[in-house]
């Protein structure tokens, strides 16, 4: 079958979709970095005020380094069920 205006056939169309999708679907892979690194550049900016909370600091760094590397498997995730999926 083929698509009346352009005659390209509906098949390309359909994974040039399924390839912009998934990287518009990775695109929070680099949001997820950037949260990351700020999340640990504030680390060292308030170990550097108060040594002595290194240990709480460095948990609740853990802890918020957590929600954006879940955030950028997800999006990955969701790239790959775009790419893969039928």
């Amino acid at each position: 079958m083929y698509c009346q205006r352009l005659a390209v056939p509906l098949s390309h169309i359909d994974s040039a979709a399924k390839y912009i999708g998934a990287e518009a679907a990775t695109v929070g892979v680099a949001g997820s970095g950037a949260g990351i690194g700020n999340v640990f550049s504030a680390l060292v900016i308030c170990y550097a005020r108060n040594p002595s909370l290194k240990q709480q600091l460095f948990s609740y760094a853990i802890l918020g380094c957590a929600l954006p590397e879940a955030m950028g498997l997800l999006c990955l995730t969701m790239g790959f069920m775009i790419l893969f999926a039928r």
